[in-house]
């Protein structure tokens, strides 16, 4: 959801906004240093520099989120299988408030593969499909692998639903004058069908009584049927139906009619018969937007179940269409029953999802937000509910309905929902009742960083910047407190500070509107170079990112700015691309290769190093894209393949993407081919076995043409190979060959082999080497520090905690020390300031084993389940889990 902004009535804003293409089309070198006049014209830093205030986003967003998870995990141990998808959907909501994309996709496979219902597996594998969406040339590709195809791919809707008909229970045979009717003619205009009576009386119990029961037909040859909508060849087909107990080959508006004659006459063999048949027609939208209607005017579930499907399989394009849009809005609580069974709540979870996605502020997403309320059977999902439309009709300036909503939510337990009432008391001029407000839950509760992020709105000066550093130390991953201290700096003069601050999260979080920050930073200090790299990161990123508000193109800038940036010829450009990738500075390198490829450079190859570089900076939904344009743009079939085996690796097809590589290399033998198929291969068997069969594949890449980017990757991961095998004199040639072509990470694998040759001090130099050379070097002090004694580890790790806070091995060592000292509530602290903003297996472990030490049993179980709620698969967490429902046993039993 886009950034809400209220109007500060009252206040002036913190920065005016101007047009900056007015102030960049000017001759380059003409405009003043803003470090030296900083007027109030439209060219000084107040005219293009804005932070939009932080938005209240509509995530799940529990006060204690390990607590949550470990009651979800108990609960998966007990439940019915109906009960597992909605505990598997909560746990996806609580990882996406988190922002754990990895996790949240790992809950919804879950919720995939543990489905009890064929409602279930065709919604959360339509959200499945739609989370891993892409452009079409992915569609097809996975679309050909099996492992997609049953995810992804359209299910058997008919042979998933039992078939459950109850026939009639009674054989009587009425008389006519001593002689049994054995037939029975229905008229039907001027035409006469023949039937057989008892096998038509044994379709219903009308029928039944009808043909044999006190009724004046039964005593009847010949009954008109002509007012019953039914035709004379839809009553043929019936009397064969009758007869056989099946139907061939039958037109869908034949098959239609009969569906309701079926349901009048109450033929439940019939009825369901004529729902399968029908329900296997469904190919198109258009088929599953007419079917629809009858499905539910009929209640049919089997053919709204394939009629869903269809809908489900192409999000999100059919919410394009009002018909389709229609049908899920309107519908009430029996269409909805029909429509997707059970799963209601998760039906309107996913298209609520999509709608916010493609417009927050549109109808179709508060209509599907209101269904999502009606759907909801459990406070827990009438709270997601709420806050969720809460949010959209704040962004709608529907205030008064979305405070309603957001109360809701709060009496129903959700605490991030005062965050949507304290911006409403501030937009309607309350601002002391805010801070009051959000000052009340602080107290209240174990604090976390949105709170005092939150609470910073509604306060000036040094309580404003008090309140954003307490943010930032409770939860480093909030972009605002950054951004709003970047600018005020700015506005202080002092030009390096703000940069300072605001490289300080993008050295470990590439957002978007950091970047567009610094970017305004780096104009306003009429740095063009630097200003140009940042916009054109951000394209690599959004193509159709828009800046100022939304106001502005990011490609029209960038257009701008060029004319005050010296042109690189395709010499220069690789020059510079060699030395940004040999410094580690993946944001310059992508720079060079959105320049490069602007100007025709071979277009696969450089697409394909962007995907390298978007998964290093984990921007993993960018990479895919580069991805598929470097597949788009593969000058030859086994350049293709291998892009196309990559592909399949990143999404989880490591078999799929090694058959790629090797059709590769029968076609013909490259440096690519050769690398995917090693790198998969290591990457999927743990067998050390298999060690000589990848050594032998990096040797064959390395004999094949490349360039020395690729070929000091590839010498960098044999050595690791080498490493792996005790082969240390061999990895030491291929890490210094790396180094010899400036690859500077060998310098890492280098130290290595130092330290198993038991030569600390120098796997010590060779890292500070690599911290030297490195600009993003928060591994480099995080590997170092394995080198050192402990007052040099214990720098370099509140370093790497400085420079990346989201690396967790700093945390678990200076626990482990604390724990080693007896300061055991001391290391326990330090675990979870943690946890309080990453979802990390490895700290919940290490923190359940303190608990557990200091005999908090519970809390120790708390944080195993937590943590198998993250890896349910996890060994250690598993034999720690049963010890602790063991002790848990034994204390109830005394």
């Amino acid at each position: 959801m886009r950034a809400f902004s209220p109007s500060d009535s009252g206040k002036e804003s913190l920065f005016n906004a101007t047009n900056p293409q007015s102030w960049l089309q000017v001759e380059r070198g003409k405009l003043s240093k803003v470090s030296s006049s900083y007027s109030t014209t439209s060219s000084s830093i107040e005219s293009f520099i804005k932070v939009p205030e932080p938005p209240i986003v509509p995530f799940f967003k529990p006060i204690d989120y390990v607590e949550i998870l470990a009651q979800i995990h108990e609960e998966l141990e007990s439940c019915s299988l109906q009960e597992r998808s909605n505990l598997y959907l909560l746990q996806f909501q609580i990882f996406r408030g988190l922002g754990e994309t990895k996790l949240m996709r790992r809950s919804l496979r879950s919720a995939w593969q543990k489905a009890g219902t064929v409602h279930e597996r065709l919604v959360f594998g339509a959200w499945l499909k739609y989370e891993k969406q892409g452009g079409e040339l992915m569609a097809n590709l996975l679309a050909t692998c099996d492992k997609c195809a049953q995810e992804f791919g359209p299910i058997d809707v008919v042979s998933q639903f039992p078939i459950e008909v109850n026939g009639t229970s009674q054989e009587t045979v009425a008389m006519n004058g001593g002689k049994s009717l054995k037939k029975v003619y229905f008229r039907i205009g001027d035409e006469k069908i023949v039937c057989d009576r008892q096998k038509i009386a044994s379709l219903s119990a009308p029928f039944h009584a009808m043909l044999n029961g006190y009724f004046n037909e039964s005593l009847c040859e010949e009954i008109d049927l002509s007012e019953n909508n039914i035709s004379a060849s839809g009553m043929r087909t019936i009397a064969e139906f009758s007869v056989t107990g099946s139907l061939s080959d039958v037109p869908p508006d034949l098959l239609l009619e009969m569906l309701v004659f079926a349901n009048k006459f109450c033929c439940e063999k019939l009825k369901d018969a004529c729902d399968r048949k029908l329900a296997s027609l469904v190919c198109t939208k258009e088929d599953a937007v007419e079917l629809m209607e009858y499905a539910i005017e009929e209640n049919s579930p089997v053919l709204a179940a394939s009629c869903l499907q269809v809908f489900l399989h192409e999000l999100p394009d059919c919410l394009s269409d009002e018909r389709v849009v229609e049908i899920f809005s309107h519908a009430d609580r029996q269409q909805r029953s029909i429509m997707a069974g059970p799963t209601s709540f998760s039906l309107y979870c996913l298209l609520s999802e999509v709608a916010m996605n493609l417009d927050p502020r549109s109808d179709k997403s508060v209509c599907f937000l209101e269904q999502l309320i009606e759907s909801a059977e459990t406070d827990r999902q009438r709270l997601l509910a709420f806050h969720q439309l809460g949010c959209v009709r704040l962004l709608r300036k529907e205030y008064d309905e979305a405070e309603s909503l957001f109360m809701s939510a709060v009496s129903l337990g959700h605490v991030y929902s005062i965050a949507g009432l304290a911006r409403l008391g501030y937009i309607k001029g309350r601002k002391l009742w805010s801070y009051e407000k959000l000052s009340t839950v602080i107290s209240s509760v174990n604090p976390l960083g949105w709170m005092y992020q939150e609470r910073s709105l509604y306060c000036e000066g040094d309580k404003r910047w008090e309140d954003l550093e307490k943010a930032t130390e409770l939860d480093p991953t909030l972009t605002y407190p950054y951004m709003y201290r970047a600018a005020s700096l700015m506005m202080k003069h002092n030009v390096q500070a703000a940069l300072g601050e605001i490289n300080r999260v993008l050295g470990f979080k590439l957002a978007l509107e950091c970047l567009e920050l610094r970017f305004c930073l780096y104009l306003a200090n009429e740095d063009y170079k630097a200003a140009m790299c940042d916009v054109q990161v951000i394209l690599t990123l959004s193509p159709d990112y828009r800046m100022f508000e939304g106001r502005v193109a990011a490609s029209q800038l960038c257009t701008l700015v060029r004319e005050h940036v010296d042109n690189w010829t395709t010499a220069d450009c690789w020059m510079q691309l060699y030395d940004r990738w040999s410094s580690v500075d993946d944001i310059g390198s992508l720079s060079v290769i959105y320049q490069m490829l602007e100007s025709g450079e071979a277009k696969s190859v450089l697409y394909f190093r962007q995907s390298l570089l978007l998964l290093r900076l984990n921007c993993p939904e960018a990479a895919m894209r580069s991805l598929e344009l470097a597949c788009q743009h593969a000058s030859s079939e086994h350049e293709r393949l291998v892009y196309e085996g990559w592909i399949l690796y990143d999404t989880g097809h490591c078999e799929e993407g090694l058959r790629k590589a090797e059709e590769s290399i029968r076609t013909k033998r490259s440096f690519e081919a050769f690398f995917l198929k090693a790198y998969a291969l290591a990457d999927s068997s743990m067998d050390l076995s298999c060690s000589s069969t990848v050594i032998s594949l990096l040797e064959n890449a390395l004999k094949c043409p490349s360039d020395n980017l690729r070929k000091g990757q590839a010498l960098n991961n044999l050595g690791s190979v080498f490493v792996d095998c005790a082969k240390l004199d061999l990895a030491a040639d291929c890490y210094i060959n790396a180094l010899k072509i400036r690859h500077t990470r060998a310098h890492q694998g280098l130290a290595r082999v130092h330290f198993l040759r038991n030569d600390k001090a120098a796997a010590y130099e060779e890292m500070t080497k690599l911290i030297e050379k490195a600009k993003n070097n928060a591994s480099a002090y995080e590997k170092r520090s394995e080198y050192c004694d402990r007052d040099l580890t214990k720098a370099d790790l509140e370093m790497v905690t400085r420079l990346d806070p989201l690396r967790v091995y700093p945390y678990r060592y200076r626990a482990a020390v604390l724990m080693d000292s007896y300061k055991e509530k001391e290391a326990i602290a330090e675990l979870s300031r943690a946890i309080a903003f990453k979802a990390d297996l490895h700290l919940l472990h290490l923190r359940a084993a303190f608990n557990e030490h200091v005999g908090d049993v519970l809390g120790a179980l708390r944080d195993c389940r937590a943590a198998l709620s993250i890896d349910p698969n996890h060994q250690e967490m598993l034999e720690l889990h049963s010890r602790d429902i063991s002790v848990l046993r034994w204390k109830w039993c005394f």
